[in-house]
């Protein structure tokens, strides 16, 4: 018997949760995708030692505004690591949009744009690249305009079932519901403090994403992500996607037990419904109490590790 991880390769496009070029390398995902957490804990690896010089002498070279130089090391930084993946992985690297522009239309398009620009000029085309946001109305509007223009996205920090719904009717390429922190808020704020698989409300929110793009023919992409156990990933074999982390990939490489086809495209249509309004959005997360603390509280998290990275680059840059 093959492991579960070569089975789940046969239904499940496997991408690794990761910044870290060895572990990339040793579990050979399709894809990659980063955030500036992975890309905080990247730096502390030697492997990345010269790239933060070249991003921070890069910067120097662009500006004499330390606030300048800041954004673009950090920028370039991104890209340096993301150009590394792509030498590793056949398919796409996802590299995130600063988090404090989650509530800014108008500045996600521009740093979108910008990420773009110094892919190209590393000689990495736009077909391998995904850019994440969070899925904000703001960021969904964006990443829409995005796409329009050829710039395929990642949204990500997704709980509720009307992201997800704005994300498909927008024409996002591909949304990262996040597992994991769904259970998290459950075991935090409920009397259940474990989960069987199939009871999990993270995984049962992915299943209900899923089935809706699938019966109303949404080519949205759906990437599970932030896992805390294997049996959230096997409760999930099927799903188009699923971004794991090093430590997961390798227990699901040691177990030799047979793997479930868990989802499944059925085929059968249904027609879509009106489009979700702005305020049918902001009403139905507001009411989604799990969705609006998590949302929040990853921004936060997110934002607060990107100025960790540029207290890092900070001291570099002299």
């Amino acid at each position: 018997m093959s492991s579960q991880l070569e089975q789940l390769r046969q239904y499940t496009t496997v991408v690794a949760d990761t910044g870290d070029i060895e572990a990339i390398a040793r579990y050979r995902p399709v894809d990659a995708t980063t955030n500036p957490s992975l890309l905080l804990k990247a730096t502390e690896l030697p492997a990345y030692a010269p790239l933060i010089d070249e991003a921070v002498a890069w910067a120097k070279s662009k500006s004499h505004s330390r606030e300048q130089q800041l954004v673009d090391a950090g920028d370039h930084l991104a890209v340096a690591v993301g150009r590394k993946i792509v030498e590793l992985v056949p398919g796409r690297v996802s590299t995130e949009v600063d988090a404090r522009l989650s509530f800014d239309t108008h500045a996600t398009i521009a740093k979108a744009e910008r990420l773009v620009e110094l892919y190209a000029q590393a000689g990495v085309p736009r077909e391998r690249i995904l850019i994440k946001m969070a899925s904000t109305w703001a960021g969904i509007r964006a990443a829409e305009q995005l796409e329009k223009d050829g710039i395929q996205c990642n949204l990500t920090l997704l709980f509720s079932f009307e992201q997800a719904v704005a994300c498909a009717e927008a024409g996002v390429f591909l949304i990262s519901p996040f597992v994991g922190r769904i259970m998290d808020w459950y075991v935090t704020n409920t009397a259940t403090k474990s989960y069987a698989p199939d009871e999990d409300p993270g995984v049962q929110s992915v299943r209900r994403i899923y089935a809706w793009y699938k019966e109303h023919g949404f080519n949205t992409v759906v990437m599970g992500a932030s896992f805390r156990n294997i049996g959230q990933i096997q409760a999930l074999a099927g799903c188009d996607r699923l971004t794991i982390s090093p430590d997961l990939l390798e227990k699901l490489e040691q177990d030799q037990s047979p793997l479930v086809h868990a989802l499944s495209d059925d085929g059968v249509r249904k027609t879509r419904p009106a489009p979700i309004s702005e305020a049918a959005f902001r009403w139905g997360h507001n009411e989604d109490a799990m969705a609006t603390d998590k949302l929040a509280d990853g921004i936060r998290k997110f934002a607060a590790d990107q100025r960790k990275l540029e207290t890092l680059l900070n001291g570099k840059l002299g």
